[in-house]
């Protein structure tokens, strides 16, 4: 069997997932990317499977979302508010893209067909298309490949209204990227298996596909209140509304192809609350001791 992997978006809920991965390349001796054969991401995803392409160890990943997040998510507070209604989002996505240069060392230079694993990272479009960043193949179209590793990764992390849009050229054409979870992506376990099945040369019944999620909390009937936090609901609603319905599709259509993790939080954790770490590490070791890895990857 081959293993592949697919990460949910969630912003600062990456934790869970990276906590996950970190947990199995202790028990393994190994980096992600030497067990799993093909990785796809979405948003804090997108970061992730880009950090597992290029040799990052979980661990050192992890350690970006506990102690780096704050050089991302600036300003805060009533100036982040004010800067989201006068321009339209909080944040510079080039403080992400520095963050991630500063620890993907000489993976930071390398295109997608850099990558020595399989890769396929979602984004969206301005335009409405939503675009899938994997190596060149026979089988596709070939014009996602020689994009930078890192830039399709900022690019698939710019969730509207949290971050400004990250202007990519593309087969040709100059594009602004939003989050690719806005395209009805959150969840890339479905685009995976197509890359994977259709594009490429993965068997479905020799591929077993790990999906994480990043946690969730249930809705609440009771509608928000003010302009900030209806943008905030519309927004993140917006990002995670896909995911269920994608792991009953890809059920559907490559049954026993999958095994999807996700884990229910204890309180609503907005995708950039760094008040939230705390909680999200403590979630994220419960969540790791609760995977047999083992019995997940049939060793």
């Amino acid at each position: 069997m081959v293993n592949a992997l697919s990460i949910n978006g969630g912003g600062i809920r990456g934790i869970l997932p990276c906590s996950v991965l970190a947990s199995l390349e202790q028990q393994t001796g190994k980096l992600t990317r030497e067990i799993f054969s093909y990785v796809a991401g979405t948003s804090t995803g997108a970061l992730l499977a880009a950090g597992i392409a290029g040799g990052i160890p979980a661990s050192e990943l992890l350690a970006v979302y506990t102690k780096r997040s704050k050089e991302v998510f600036t300003p805060t507070g009533l100036v982040a508010n004010a800067k989201r209604v006068v321009d339209g989002y909080m944040y510079d996505p080039a403080n992400l893209q520095k963050v991630l240069a500063s620890i993907f060392g000489s993976a930071a230079a390398w295109k997608i067909n850099d990558c020595p694993i399989g890769i396929c990272i979602a984004a969206t479009a301005v335009n409405g298309h939503d675009w899938f960043f994997v190596r060149d193949g026979v089988r596709n179209a070939r014009t996602t490949g020689t994009m930078k590793l890192i830039d399709a990764a900022v690019a698939s992390a710019c969730a509207p209204t949290y971050f400004d849009r990250w202007p990519l050229t593309v087969d040709g054409q100059a594009l602004a990227f939003f989050d690719g979870g806005t395209g009805g992506l959150a969840n890339p376990s479905y685009q995976a298996c197509v890359e994977m099945f259709e594009y490429d040369s993965f068997v479905a019944a020799q591929t077993r596909l790990v999906s994480l999620g990043t946690g969730f909390y249930p809705g609440s009937d009771t509608p928000p209140r003010g302009l900030i936090a209806t943008v905030s609901w519309a927004t993140d609603t917006l990002v995670d509304t896909s995911e269920d319905w994608v792991d009953r599709a890809v059920q559907r259509q490559w049954p026993g192809v999958q095994q999807k993790f996700d884990w229910q939080l204890t309180a609503n954790i907005p995708m950039d609350d760094l008040a939230g770490i705390p909680a999200l590490e403590a979630a994220g070791k419960t969540a790791a001791a609760s995977i047999d890895w083992n019995q997940v990857l049939g060793v």
